[in-house]
C-alpha cells in the first residue's frame, strides 16, 4: 500500500505480524514505506517467523535490483549474523523500527508470542487441513478485534480448504487488487480480510500479563546502565522520563567502570543465562555501532575465553550460525594463548560513555543529588522524595533500576496504595559484590606482551584502552562479598594477579612485579547479584495496568543485559511484542520467587 492513506497514519505505533520474512521482501518494502510516509507511526514493530534465514550476502544480492531497499538490506546485514533459532532482535532507524526474527517451526514461533497485531502478512503453508487449523488458530490468538490481514501465495491446490478454516477462526476475507508496485515482493497480494468473529473473545491464554500503560510521565530510580536503557527504550515511545540518582553524575556506581567487555555466555547444554545473553549482546552491539565512537569508546575487538578446567564448551550440535558467536580456538592460531573459545561479536566498551549517550536523548530529564529514599501514592501519581521528604519528583510509573538500592528501598517503602512489603518476599534474594579493577598506563617501551584483543576467563584483561592520560590497560576484577570485611585494595590487586596468572602465564610473569610494587591504580565497584545470577525485570503488582516496576540484579553483565531488560520491561509496559521468547522471559520475572 502507497503511503497515503495507510492505516497506520496517526496511530503511536503499528505492529505487524508476517508468517513468512523468506527473503525480507515485504518486511524491507515496508520499512521504506515507514521512511516515505510522513505521517508513519512513532513506532513499527515488525514480527516475522523464518524456519531457515538467508545469509547476509543472500539479503543484499537479492535486492540488487532495487536501489533503495538495497540500502535497507545492507544496512540490517551489518546485525544479520548468529540466527539461530529462537528470537532475534534488531533495533533500526534509532530504535523506532523494530523488527524481531522468530528463527524456528512456524506453530512455536506463533505460539511464543506475547502480544496483538494490528495487521498480518499472512503465507500459508503447504499442510493438511488440521494443521492449517492449527496454524491460524495461532495466528488468531495474536490478533484482536479489527486486526487486517493480507494473504500472499494463495494456492487452493496446494492448501486446500482454507477460506472455510479462515472464516472458522474469525476472519471475513475479500479479494484484493494491488495498488502500487508490488515488483519487489515474491507474489502480488491476492486477498484481503480482517479479524471480527462472530463470537466473544474469550483468551485461553494471556497475549501478555499487563495491559498496555498509557504514554504519560515515567520517574527511573537510577543512571547506571539499567536506568538509562530503560530511559531512552522510554523515550524513543514518548514518555516523559525523570532519571533520578544520588550521585552528581549519571554512571557513579558499578557502572563508572572504565571498561567493560560484553560477550556472549557459552555452555554446552545452550542454557537460559546463554540464550538470554546472545540476545542482550545482539541488542547492545546494536546500540553502541549507533551512539558511541569506535575504538575511543569502544571497539568490535572480538574476546578469547580462556578455558580453565575444561570450561566453558560449545553445545555439542553447534551450528554454523552458533560458530558465528563462538568458535574453539583463536582464528590466528595462537599456541601461547592455550585453549578457549574465539567470540568473534565481543567487545570492550566504555559503560559511563554509553549511559551518557542514552541519557542524552530528547525526553529524557536527569536529576543529580537526588537520593529517593520514599515513594508515595497521591491520587493518580507517584510522589518521590528524599530524607527532608522534599518532592524530587512526580510521575504516573516509576521503574527501580537503582541495583542494590532498588531492593532496599522497597523493603523501606510503605503505604496504602500497594502492599511492596509484601511484594518484596517475592523478589529473589540478592547480595552485593564488591569488585577492584586494577590498571596502569602502557609502558614505553612496552616489554610485556599483551594480547592484542580482551581475554576473558578468571577475570578478564583488557589492553591498549585510549584514554585521558594515555594508552591503558585494565585487569580485574576482584569478588567479594559486601558483607564481609573488605580486604585492602593491595591484597585486591594481587588476587586480580592470581588470576592472569591463570589467564595468560607469560604476561603475569612480566607484570608481577607492577602488581607487586603496589603502585597500580584502582577502580572499585560493588555490582547486584541475585541468587540465579538472572535479572529481575517486570511489574511489582499484579494488576492489569501496574505503575511499579523493576529493573535491576544485573550482576557483572549489565552491558550484556541491560539493552534486553530495557526492551523486555517497556514492551510489557506496552503491550508490545517481546523480544525474546515468553519461556525465557520468565526466567526473569520480578516477583518469581
Amino acid at each position: 500500500m502507497s503511503p497515503q492513506g495507510h492505516p497506520w497514519q496517526k496511530q503511536p505505533d503499528w505492529r505487524i505480524l508476517d508468517t513468512q520474512f523468506g527473503s525480507g521482501n515485504t518486511f524491507l518494502a515496508t520499512w521504506l514505506t515507514w521512511l516515505e510516509d510522513a505521517d508513519h507511526p512513532r513506532l513499527l514493530h515488525y514480527v516475522a517467523v523464518c524456519q531457515q534465514p538467508c545469509s547476509a550476502s543472500e539479503l543484499i544480492k537479492h535486492f540488487e535490483a532495487h536501489p533503495k531497499l538495497a540500502s535497507l538490506a545492507l544496512e540490517l546485514s551489518h546485525h544479520w549474523f548468529g540466527l539461530l533459532p529462537g528470537f532475534h532482535r534488531f533495533l533500526l532507524e534509532q530504535g523506532q523500527v523494530v523488527l524481531t526474527l522468530c528463527v524456528g517451526e512456524p506453530l512455536p514461533m506463533l505460539r511464543a508470542q506475547q502480544f496483538e497485531a494490528d495487521a498480518i502478512e499472512l503465507t500459508l503453508p503447504h499442510t493438511c487441513q488440521d494443521e492449517l487449523s492449527w496454524f491460524l488458530k495461532a495466528i488468531a490468538h495474536c490478533c484482536r478485534r479489527g486486526t487486517r490481514l493480507v494473504m500472499r501465495h494463495a494456492d487452493a491446490a496446494e492448501t486446500p480448504g482454507w477460506p472455510r478454516v479462515l472464516t472458522q477462526c474469525g476472519f471475513t476475507l475479500e479479494p484484493m487488487k494491488s495498488d502500487g508496485d508490488d515488483s519487489y515482493r515474491q507474489k502480488p497480494s491476492s486477498f484481503s480480510g480482517y479479524f471480527d468473529p462472530a463470537w466473544t473473545l474469550q483468551r485461553t491464554r494471556p497475549t501478555t500479563k499487563t495491559g498496555p500503560l498509557p504514554v504519560l510521565r515515567c520517574a527511573v530510580i537510577g543512571a547506571g546502565l539499567a536506568g538509562a536503557a530503560v530511559a531512552t527504550s522510554l523515550a524513543r515511545r514518548g514518555w516523559q522520563v525523570t532519571v533520578l540518582d544520588q550521585a552528581e553524575t549519571p554512571a557513579a556506581g558499578a557502572s563508572g567502570l572504565p571498561v567493560g567487555l560484553v560477550l556472549p555466555h557459552v555452555s554446552s547444554d545452550d542454557c537460559t543465562l546463554s540464550r538470554l545473553s546472545r540476545a542482550g549482546v545482539r541488542m547492545m552491539l546494536q546500540q553502541v555501532s549507533e551512539l558511541l565512537n569506535v575504538n575511543r569508546d569502544w571497539a568490535p575487538s572480538g574476546v578469547f575465553e580462556r578455558q580453565i578446567g575444561g570450561t566453558p564448551k560449545l553445545p555439542l550440535t553447534w551450528s554454523s550460525e552458533g560458530t558465528q558467536w563462538s568458535a574453539n580456538g583463536h582464528p590466528d592460531g595462537d599456541v601461547a594463548l592455550g585453549s578457549g573459545l574465539w567470540h568473534p561479536k565481543g567487545a570492550w566498551i566504555k559503560p559511563a560513555a554509553l549511559v551518557k549517550a542514552w541519557l542524552n536523548q530528547p525526553g529524557i530529564t536527569f536529576l543529580g543529588n537526588a537520593a529517593v529514599t520514599d515513594v508515595r501514592r497521591q491520587g493518580p501519581t507517584w510522589v518521590l522524595s528524599n530524607n527532608s521528604s522534599e518532592m524530587l519528583c512526580e510521575a504516573e510509573c516509576v521503574v527501580f533500576a537503582n541495583a542494590n538500592g532498588a531492593f532496599e528501598l522497597l523493603q523501606k517503602m510503605k503505604h496504602s496504595a500497594l502492599d511492596t512489603q509484601a511484594q518484596e518476599s517475592h523478589l529473589p534474594s540478592k547480595q552485593g559484590m564488591l569488585g577492584l579493577l586494577s590498571w596502569a598506563l602502557h609502558a614505553e617501551p612496552e616489554e610485556a606482551r599483551f594480547a592484542p584483543f580482551p581475554v576473558n576467563g578468571a577475570g578478564s584483561i583488557v589492553s591498549c584502552v585510549p584514554t585521558e592520560n594515555g594508552l591503558t590497560w585494565f585487569m580485574g576484577s576482584s569478588y567479594q562479598p559486601d558483607a564481609q570485611l573488605e580486604r585492602s585494595d593491595q591484597e585486591n590487586h594481587l588476587r586480580n594477579l592470581e588470576h592472569l596468572k591463570e589467564l595468560l602465564p607469560s604476561l603475569a610473569q612480566k607484570l608481577a612485579p607492577v602488581f607487586e610494587a603496589g603502585t597500580l591504580h584502582a577502580w572499585k565497584g560493588t555490582r547486584c547479584i541475585t541468587a540465579d545470577r538472572l535479572p529481575v525485570v517486570g511489574p511489582l503488582d499484579a494488576t492489569d495496568q501496574p505503575s511499579l516496576w523493576i529493573c535491576a540484579g544485573m550482576g557483572s553483565r549489565g552491558l550484556s543485559f541491560s539493552v534486553l531488560c530495557a526492551e523486555l520491561l517497556v514492551a510489557r509496559m506496552g503491550a508490545e511484542p517481546w523480544p525474546i521468547e515468553a519461556k525465557l522471559a520468565r526466567s526473569l520475572e520480578a516477583l518469581r520467587a
